[in-house]
C-alpha cells in the first residue's frame, strides 16, 4: 500500500488563488467562437458573451484572466480594439493563422467579460512593437479616474467608471516573439515601460515583467539582477511537448511511451520552480517577487483537418493527469509561486472548455480544475509521498504526486496515479492531528483507456465521480485511486 502522510500542522503559506488562472489569446477560436459570439448570435449570450461558456468558468471559479496574448500582444495596439465596432481597424492576424482580427473584441469587451465571469483581469501591455506612451495611455484608460483625455475617451465609449487593473505584465516573449532580446536588453526596457505603468487609483497593479524561456536561468538571473527591484512578479513559460517538436503527435494519438513521457516532461514543472526560485533568492531571499507561470500545459499537433495556426487539439486523461500533477507542483511551491495561467483557456492547445457551433463540452482539464477548487486561499499543508517508480525507457516517474491544504474546518488531499494499469490503495495520514477525523469523501476522475476523451458526440465519457474512502484510524483514511487518475479527498474533522 502507498502512503501519503499530510503534516495537519499549519504551515502558514497559503495557496494563492491565482495559481488556478486562465489565458486568452486572440488565437484561433478562443475569443472569437469562444468566449465572444456578439450580441446578434444565435448562440445564447450575455451581451455578446458566449452563456455556456462564462457559465462554465464561473462553475470553476475562475480567479483571472490573461488577455490578450502570448505573442498576439506584442503586435496589438488598443486604440485599435476600442470605439464603434464599424470603425474599429481591421488588420491580419499575422501570428496565428492569417486571418481576419476585427477588432469587435477590445480592452472594454475584456473588462466587460472580466466583470461577467467575476475574475480579476490580467493585461499583457506591448513592449516588442509597442511605445512607452501608448502603454503608458493603455493604464490610464483602464484605471485614470480624473480628467484626461484619455478618461474622457472611455466615458464616451459608455465607461465613466475606471476598471481596476490587478495584474500587468510588461511584454510577452521578449526572448521571442516578443522582439528576440537579450535579456540585459530587455531588463533595462522593462525598468524604463514600468515607471510609465502608473497607479492612478487604490488598487495597485501588481507588474510582471517577462520572465525565461523553460530552463533558460541566465534570464532569470539577469532579470532579477537588473530589474528585480521593479517588478512584482517574473513569468516562466513552460509547455509539456512531445520531444520533436517536428513530429509531434495529436492529443489522441500515442501509445503506451508517450503517455509516460508528457508525464516525465509535466514533472519537470518542479525541476524549473526549484531552480528558478533558487536563481531569484539569491537577490529575493523574502520571496516579495512572485513566480508567475502564466503559460503552461498541453502543447499537441492539431486535429486533422483544422488549421494549423489555430492550435485546436482534444484534452483526454492524459491531459488530466498534467493537470493535476502541475497543480500539485504549484500548490507545494505557494511562496514562490502566486500566479499561473493554463494555456489556453477555449478551443485552443490543452483548453477546460471546447465549442462547436451551439455545443459545449467540458474537457477533463475543466474537471481537474473543478476538483482542485477547494485549495484556492486554503492554509498550505506540506505532504510527502511514499510510492513506487513507473514508466518505460528514458521516461520514468514516481506513480504518484500530492498536495494539501485547509481551510474553514476542511482537510483537502489531491492525488494524481500516473500508472497505466496498476490501481492502488493509498493511506492518507494527517500526522499531528488533535482531534480525530469524523468524516471523508472523496471524488475522481479517470477512464477507461489513455486516449480517452469528451467529444460532442459523447460529452460525458470522462467526468469525475465518487470515489471509494474509508475512515480506517483517527488520523487515517484509505483509498481507491484507480489506474490513469486524479483524486480529490476532504475530511472534516
Amino acid at each position: 500500500m502507498d502512503t501519503v502522510i499530510v503534516n495537519a500542522d499549519y504551515d502558514g503559506k497559503q495557496i494563492s488563488r491565482d495559481i488556478y488562472g486562465h489565458f486568452s489569446e486572440h488565437l484561433g477560436r478562443c475569443i472569437y467562437g469562444g468566449f465572444w459570439v456578439g450580441k446578434n448570435s444565435d448562440i445564447p449570450n450575455i451581451n455578446g458573451y458566449r452563456k455556456d461558456v462564462v457559465e462554465a468558468f464561473k462553475e470553476i471559479d475562475i480567479p483571472n484572466l490573461r488577455w490578450p496574448g502570448g505573442c498576439f500582444a506584442d503586435e496589438y495596439h488598443w486604440r485599435d480594439g476600442v470605439g464603434a465596432c464599424e470603425t474599429r481597424k481591421r488588420m491580419i492576424n499575422t501570428h496565428w493563422g492569417g486571418v481576419l482580427e476585427d477588432n469587435s473584441f477590445g480592452t472594454d469587451e475584456f473588462f466587460g467579460l472580466c466583470e461577467i465571469l467575476g475574475c480579476k483581469p490580467y493585461v499583457n501591455g506591448n513592449v516588442g512593437s509597442g511605445s512607452v506612451q501608448e502603454m503608458s495611455e493603455w493604464v490610464e484608460y483602464i484605471t485614470f479616474g480624473g480628467e484626461s483625455p484619455i478618461s474622457k475617451l472611455r466615458e464616451k465609449n459608455g465607461h465613466k467608471e475606471p476598471w481596476k487593473l490587478p495584474f500587468f505584465c510588461v511584454g510577452n516573449e521578449n526572448w521571442g516573439c516578443g522582439g528576440n532580446m537579450k535579456p540585459e536588453y530587455y531588463a533595462d526596457l522593462y525598468r524604463r515601460y514600468q515607471t510609465y505603468v502608473r497607479q492612478y487609483g487604490a488598487t495597485k497593479i501588481f507588474k510582471i515583467a517577462c520572465g525565461p524561456n523553460t530552463s533558460d536561468w541566465n534570464w532569470t538571473d539577469v532579470l532579477m539582477k537588473e530589474a528585480g527591484n521593479f517588478m512584482d512578479g517574473l513569468s516562466l513559460h513552460h509547455y509539456t511537448i512531445e520531444p520533436d517538436w517536428s513530429n509531434k503527435h495529436t492529443a489522441t494519438g500515442f501509445d503506451e511511451k508517450g503517455w509516460y513521457i508528457a508525464l516525465k516532461n509535466a514533472s519537470f514543472m518542479e525541476t524549473l520552480i526549484r531552480r528558478h526560485d533558487e536563481i531569484m533568492s539569491k537577490y529575493d531571499p523574502e520571496k516579495r517577487v512572485a513566480l508567475v507561470v502564466d503559460e503552461w500545459g498541453m502543447w499537441h499537433a492539431v486535429e486533422p483537418e483544422t488549421n494549423p495556426g489555430f492550435l485546436y487539439q482534444q484534452n483526454t486523461i492524459r491531459d488530466a493527469l498534467v493537470a493535476g500533477i502541475t497543480l500539485n507542483i504549484f500548490n507545494n511551491h505557494c511562496d514562490r509561486v502566486r500566479v499561473a495561467n493554463i494555456a489556453q483557456a477555449v478551443n485552443v492547445l490543452q483548453s477546460p472548455v471546447l465549442t462547436e457551433g451551439d455545443k459545449m463540452i467540458k474537457t477533463p482539464t475543466w474537471y481537474v480544475f473543478h476538483m482542485y477548487k477547494s485549495h484556492m486561499d486554503a492554509t498550505h499543508l506540506t505532504s510527502s509521498v511514499a510510492s513506487n517508480e513507473i514508466g518505460m525507457d528514458n521516461a520514468r516517474i514516481i506513480s504518484l504526486t500530492s498536495s494539501a491544504s485547509y481551510k474553514r474546518d476542511v482537510y483537502t488531499v489531491t492525488l494524481t496515479n500516473a500508472s497505466l494499469r496498476e490501481n492502488k490503495q493509498v493511506c492518507v495520514k494527517l500526522s499531528g492531528l488533535s482531534q480525530k477525523i469524523k468524516s471523508a469523501e472523496a471524488t475522481v476522475l479517470t477512464a477507461d483507456s489513455m486516449n480517452s476523451c469528451n467529444t460532442f458526440a459523447q460529452p460525458d465519457s470522462v467526468v469525475e465521480k465518487k470515489g471509494t474512502v474509508k475512515i480506517t484510524s483517527e488520523n487515517e483514511v484509505e483509498v481507491t485511486l484507480p489506474a490513469m487518475s486524479v483524486l480529490q479527498l476532504t475530511m472534516t474533522k
